[in-house]
């Protein structure tokens, strides 16, 4: 087969073909005495599982799995794939707890003293965490406490307070302080709790379709090894 042969299955260019012949995502490719590439089923096959596995794992990994494949480390892939459902176990972990922290919110006053905010301290116990790390967010742009215009003290209020709540568990979660910081923007922008709950349930369907898209990139990916042992 030619690289065009290969690119009309999936609508790519031949170039295309060629760069992730080059990338090493498709295995050894022999060549004619002219110099046109020559492709087998075997590439086909290792193309169609690139593809699939890109899906849920992102370009750079799903190459490296089949790169490992290729030089017949699949201990090596293995742990790759291995790695990318351990993460996507983890934020499904968070996504749930971010849930339940919003419900506990929505269900408890923030403030266990009535009518007043709270301070660092109160925060910081609340949450379990040290009162630096309060402010560690608050410069990486996580928190945006009230100060008192008197004392300069920093005041929490309810909504302050939940992005708190928020942001320990994504960070349980393993979320890097950037990441977090941009998640709560997007929650910020989402506005009420209509617009809450959607945010959450497209969070929700992005986990669903990533770990489909796993499932298909795993079948695809058994589909070459298989191919592969029969050769």
């Amino acid at each position: 087969m030619r690289p065009i042969d290969l690119a009309r299955e999936h609508g790519l260019s031949a170039q295309a073909i060629r760069n992730y012949d080059d990338a090493g995502i498709l295995p050894p490719t022999e060549r004619t005495d002219n110099g046109y590439r020559r492709y087998t089923p075997a590439h086909a096959q290792a193309l169609r599982a690139f593809l699939a596995l890109r899906a849920g794992h992102g370009h750079e990994r799903a190459a490296e799995i089949l790169r490992s494949c290729h030089r017949g480390d699949t201990e090596s892939a293995y742990r790759l794939i291995d790695a990318t459902h351990t993460a996507l176990h983890t934020e499904r972990g968070t996504h749930t707890d971010v849930a339940t922290a919003l419900d506990n919110l929505s269900a408890t006053p923030p403030d266990p003293i009535p009518g007043r905010p709270l301070t660092v301290g109160e925060l910081a116990h609340r949450l379990g965490v040290h009162a630096a790390t309060l402010r560690t967010w608050e410069t990486e742009g996580i928190l945006r406490p009230e100060r008192d215009p008197a004392t300069g003290y920093r005041h929490y209020r309810p909504d302050a307070v939940r992005d708190a709540e928020i942001a320990r568990q994504l960070r349980r979660g393993g979320y890097p302080l950037a990441r977090v910081a941009h998640f709560l923007e997007s929650l910020h922008e989402a506005g009420g709790t209509e617009a809450l709950t959607a945010f959450l349930t497209a969070w929700q369907q992005r986990l669903n379709a990533r770990g489909r898209a796993l499932l298909s990139g795993a079948a695809q990916l058994d589909a070459y090894l298989l191919l592969c042992e029969r050769m």
